[in-house]
Order: C-alpha cells, then sequence, then structure tokens
C-alpha cells in the first residue's frame, strides 16, 4: 500500500528518489519522506502530506549524496504526521528503514526494547526494525544486522536500510509486501513497484518472501535469511513509461476506463478459436483429464475482483456445470476450508500482491488443492505461487478505483468457462462458436458506450449532490449491481449499496422516497420481468430511476427518469457492457463533487496488509 524507492549509484539520490516517489503516487500515501546518506551522515527529511511539499522542502534545502531510500506512507499505526513519516531510524541516527506491512509482534517487541533501555520516538511499528537493527549492529555487516532482527519480527515486510557507517549500499527485504530490484550499469534500486525505476532500467528481480537483498553501485547480491544465496536472473519489464502517464486525460481512471476496448480484446488475443468454438490458456498447467474430473472449484479474491469472482461463477456453472463456490479471501484463511484434490482454487488479484488472497493461495494449498491465479502483474507472487494461471494484459492500472481490470478479469473468465464447457462436453461446437462471435464484438460495442459518454455526464451532473444510491440487478448483473455501488463510494464518498433486485423487499424498501436515487441494471435477459415489477415497486414509493437497458426497449421511458441503452450481446457477457456506464457514472459524479478520483482518501492501491 505504501511505496518504496532506494538507489545506489554515482548520481545524485534526490531527484531519483523525489521522482520514483512520484510514480507510487496512485498507490495512495499521507506522507512522504527521505534518508540520503550525505558524507558520513544521514541526513533525513519528511512530513506529512504530498510529495510535492517534500520536493519543495529538498528544493529549498538540497541533501547531497549518490546512495539513499524515499517512502510514501499509508497510515497503520500512528496518525499522519511528520514524526511517524517514515524514514525511521536508530537512536544515533546511523540506520534509517523505510517500511511497507504490518509488524504483527511489535508490541512485545516494543515492551521488550524499552525493558532494555530503549527510547522510542513514534507511535509507528516500524521503529521496532531501527532499533532492533541497531541492536545487532556492532562489528559484523549492515546485512548480518538486517537478517538477525527479520529473525525476530512476525508480520509483513517490504523494506530498505542505509546505513551511514556503510555508505555505499542499501540493503532490501522482503516477506508479504512486494520488493522489485532493479539493475543498472554502475548503479541499481530498489523499489515496491517497476514503476518506480522504470525510467532507469527495464532489467529486474523480484524477491520472493524472507528473502533479501545486498546493493551496491556494482552489483546485487541475494540470499535468504539464513544467508544462503539465492540466483535469480532478471526479467525485461515490456511495457513502457507511456502507459503509466496520463496520455492527455484528466485522470488516470477515466485513460484506464476509455482502455477498455483495447484491454479486454488483449485479454482475448490469442485465446479463442472461432472455427472450433474453442478457447486455449496456455498458463493453466492442467492436463485435459484434470479439468475433466474436477468435482467442485472455489474462486476467491476481494473488492471488484470478488465481483468479477461472483460472475465467473455464473458463468462457470452455466457454461461447464460445475459447483462453485465464492468467498472472500480475507474470511477464507480464518475458517477451515473444504478443499482438497478434486478442488480447483482459482484467486484473482489485479496486483498478484494482495496479502488475503495470497494467503487464501497458501491456506489452499496446504489442503492439497491445486491454486490457479488471474492477475494482472507479470512476475507477482500470485503469479509465482500459484500452480497455474492466467495473465489480464491489461497493462498498468494506476486508477486505485479498478475498471480495465475488472472487465479483463470478466473477459478471462469467460474463457475459462468455456474451455471448461468445450472439454466436458457441456458445450456443443455451435455453442462455443455462439459464444465466441459474442466475445469479439464485445470490444466494438464497448467503445460504442464510451462514445455516448457525455451523454452520461449529463447525467452524472443530476446526481452528484445526493448522498446515498442503490444499485438493484438480478442474475448476472446483480454482481454488477455490486460493483457500481463500490465504484461510487470509493471516489465519490457517497453512500451506495449493491442488492440482487429481489432482495429489496427485504429491508432496503424502507429507504425508498423521491430522494433515494435507485440504477436498476434492467437489461433483456432472463430475469427482464422480475425486475421490471421491482421497478414497478420503486416507481410507486416516488423513488428516483436510474435505467441501464438495451437499445431498442422503449418500455423503460415511462418510468425511468434517464435510460443508458447498450448494445445487445449474449447473456453472461452483458456484465462487461452493463458495468461501463457505471465506471462512467461515478467517475463524473466524482469529478463533478471535486474529489481526488486517482487517490481516493483512505484507500490504496495494492492492498498489502490485513
Amino acid at each position: 500500500m505504501c511505496g518504496i524507492i532506494g538507489y545506489v549509484g554515482s548520481r545524485p539520490a534526490s531527484p531519483i528518489l523525489i521522482n520514483g516517489l512520484r510514480r507510487l503516487e496512485y498507490r495512495g500515501y499521507d506522507s512522504a519522506g527521505v534518508a540520503i546518506v550525505s558524507g558520513q551522515r544521514l541526513e533525513i527529511m519528511k512530513d506529512a502530506g504530498k510529495i510535492g511539499q517534500l520536493a519543495e522542502q529538498l528544493a529549498r534545502a538540497p541533501i547531497e549524496g549518490t546512495v539513499g531510500i524515499a517512502h510514501t506512507r499509508w497510515a497503520t499505526h500512528g496518525v499522519p504526521s511528520r514524526l511517524n513519516a517514515h524514514p525511521h531510524t536508530d537512536p544515533g541516527e546511523t540506520i534509517a528503514v523505510v517500511h511497507n506491512g504490518i509488524v504483527e509482534n511489535f508490541y512485545s517487541l516494543k515492551k521488550r526494547l524499552i525493558r532494555d533501555g530503549a527510547i522510542f520516538q513514534t507511535d509507528t511499528d516500524t521503529e521496532v526494525f531501527a532499533h532492533l537493527i541497531a541492536r545487532f549492529y556492532n562489528s559484523g555487516p549492515l546485512e548480518e544486522a538486517v537478517q538477525k532482527a527479520l529473525h525476530q519480527v512476525t508480520g509483513a515486510y517490504g523494506l530498505a536500510v542505509v546505513s551511514s557507517r556503510e555508505p555505499d549500499k542499501i540493503i532490501g527485504a522482503r516477506n508479504g509486501s512486494p520488493l522489485v530490484v532493479g539493475i543498472g550499469e554502475g548503479e541499481n534500486f530498489v523499489a515496491s513497484d517497476p514503476a518506480a525505476v522504470l525510467e532507469h532500467t527495464r532489467q529486474m528481480i523480484y524477491l520472493a518472501d524472507r528473502e533479501m537483498a545486498v546493493l551496491k553501485r556494482e552489483g546485487v547480491e541475494i540470499t535468504n535469511l539464513d544467508n544462503v544465496p539465492v540466483e535469480r536472473k532478471p526479467e525485461k519489464i515490456l511495457w513502457d513509461l507511456a502507459v503509466i502517464e496520463k496520455g492527455g486525460y484528466d485522470f488516470f481512471m477515466q485513460k484506464e476506463i476509455c482502455e477498455q476496448p483495447r484491454t479486454i480484446r488483449d485479454a482475448m488475443s490469442g485465446r479463442v478459436v472461432l472455427e472450433s468454438g474453442k478457447a486455449r490458456l496456455g498458463g493453466l498447467n492442467l492436463p485435459i483429464e484434470a479439468l475433466q474430473d474436477l468435482e467442485r472449484i472455489v474462486i476467491t479474491a476481494c473488492g471488484t475482483s470478488w465481483h468479477a469472482g461472483l460472475i465467473g461463477e455464473y458463468m462457470i456453472e452455466d457454461f461447464a456445470r460445475i459447483p462453485v463456490e465464492v468467498e472472500y479471501a480475507s474470511e477464507f484463511r480464518y475458517r477451515r476450508p473444504i478443499v482438497d484434490e478434486g478442488t480447483l482454487v482459482i484467486v484473482i488479484s489485479q496486483s498478484g500482491e494482495t496479502i488475503d488472497t495470497l494467503a487464501a493461495l497458501r491456506e489452499a494449498q496446504r489442503n492439497g488443492a491445486r491454486v490457479l491465479g488471474i492477475c494482472n502483474v507479470v512476475g507477482s507472487t500470485i503469479a509465482r505461487e500459484s500452480n497455474g494461471g492466467v495473465y489480464l494484459h491489461a497493462g498498468p492500472e494506476i486508477g486505485v478505483a479498478s475498471t480495465k481490470a475488472f472487465t479483463s478479469q470478466v473477459t478471462v473468465l469467460a474463457i475459462l468457462s468455456l474451455l471448461l464447457g468445450r472439454v466436458r462436453g457441456t458445450l456443443s461446437r455451435k455453442d462455443g462458436r455462439r459464444i465466441i462471435r459474442a466475445l469479439l464484438a464485445i470490444p466494438d460495442q464497448v467503445q460504442s458506450i464510451l462514445d455516448r459518454a457525455e451523454e452520461i455526464r449529463r447525467i452524472a451532473d443530476l446526481y452528484a449532490e445526493n448522498n446515498n444510491v442503490l444499485y438493484l440487478g438480478r442474475g448476472y448483473n446483480f454482481p454488477v449491481a455490486l460493483e457500481g455501488a463500490l465504484k461510487l463510494k470509493e471516489i465519490s464518498y457517497i453512500h451506495a449499496e449493491g442488492y440482487p433486485a429481489a432482495e429489496m423487499k427485504h429491508g432496503p424498501i424502507a429507504l425508498i422516497d423521491r430522494n433515494m436515487p435507485v440504477v436498476f441494471i434492467a437489461l433483456r435477459d432472463s430475469a427482464y420481468e422480475k425486475v421490471i415489477g421491482n421497478i414497478q415497486e420503486v416507481k410507486s414509493r416516488q423513488g428516483r430511476i436510474l435505467a441501464i437497458a438495451t437499445e431498442g426497449d422503449d418500455l423503460l421511458d415511462k418510468w425511468a427518469e434517464h435510460v443508458i441503452y447498450l448494445p445487445p450481446t449474449i447473456e453472461p457477457l452483458t456484465p462487461i457492457l452493463s458495468v461501463i456506464p457505471l465506471q462512467l457514472l461515478a467517475y463524473y459524479i466524482a469529478v463533478k463533487r471535486g474529489c481526488n478520483v486517482d487517490q481516493p482518501r483512505n484507500l490504496a492501491k495494492s492492498v498489502t496488509v490485513e
């Protein structure tokens, strides 16, 4: 959730660190700071607030030095403040630490350290690292002290450490929170995200859990925490910096909404064969027999990815007739899930680093299940630890509120469902070709909705002052109602709830009056007549209705104040279309309300702490 960058080389560190932090702003943060080795001392500058403030301070009082670390913090322990901002130091200010994650046993460690005479200056769990490392930093090298300190710690961390006593090195280590090493020429980098250092190098080494890297100008050494050397070849990052620039758009979220015709097409590319009506996914690592013999599937994810999983449940059961359950990853690990060799567990994560989803993956594997990962980030922990997987190929998603990753996830789940149906004989060649034709038409249909964005903006302006909104859908579009509500509450701070339309009568109908907008997804599908009945119930209570309808359906004009029309497609693929106007609606309402669309308050892009 926080951001880390470190640099060791011969160039001035300060501008490299500040530019790297700017590349990480999308992750969400409330304070920022740098520590630079300047001569024989550490120079630290940090404060609550935005990176721009930190950059201005450095411009007024430059820090010279070619080795340093920097951080953007998202508060967990202690309020956002200069005192609690990273980096943190030991009492002698010879060691500086930046840290992502949570030290679960920090309270017991802090009590022990205080008993031994330590004086803590902050409310953070991270300060424990600085004190522990200082305790072990005697005659040996810094990396030895870091190893010993980390053996005392329980919890998640991605961290970088520098010392004025060894001014030519940075130590990086990870456990449960991502950390990547960038390999340059006569210089090296460490970061929580490749985006922070991509302008300097494309050669990256992704650290695995309980691994540590020692970075110097002349090279990088990687070991595990028991000091056993680890051989790891760099991977080349193939995407360009342009994909993490706004490219003329006002916000990254706007850009990413508009990229969806391409990203959906990329998610399908090479994976469907119209002639045979079949799908192919090369990374599953599952023989045909295993797919034929599947007894049960469990999908586990968080947030938007969980909503995609709900749609996947409908699709897989529809196409392949396999029982599917969808679980919140955050709950999966804290009960005794019934999974075994006959269960395929599908974990879905945009970042591939979501801590709860990663924990669910490991729990499933401990119980003997095979795990299939669906994620967007090549080389991420979930991608590496899954038994097989599918990449989304959506490109980096910078806006905190996921848009293009969601539609790519649903597209991949549709392809997986098609593959399973054809392998298991529950879909004919004719069925497969019908589904593929519909899939291939989706990108142009999405573009046709985006072409009417101005119409949706005008509607959004009329709803921007409301404080509550209800979203209702049935069947395949019930999860879209959940996703539409989530988008609105994430970026506009309007209270919004999604429900199955039929459940409205079991409580939410009490909220309906002339001040309550209700968004109905009322497409011409198998639940259409039932949804019309629900619309009548809202209308009779003077609720304000905004309907998402199928082109050519003029019935809804009688009851809805506003109608947004979508091109027709087969029912299982309607979520990919119906979510687009809801993304635009949330975006335009947030802009109208003056909200920070890309960096909504209290949220972060990659949730790497529980």
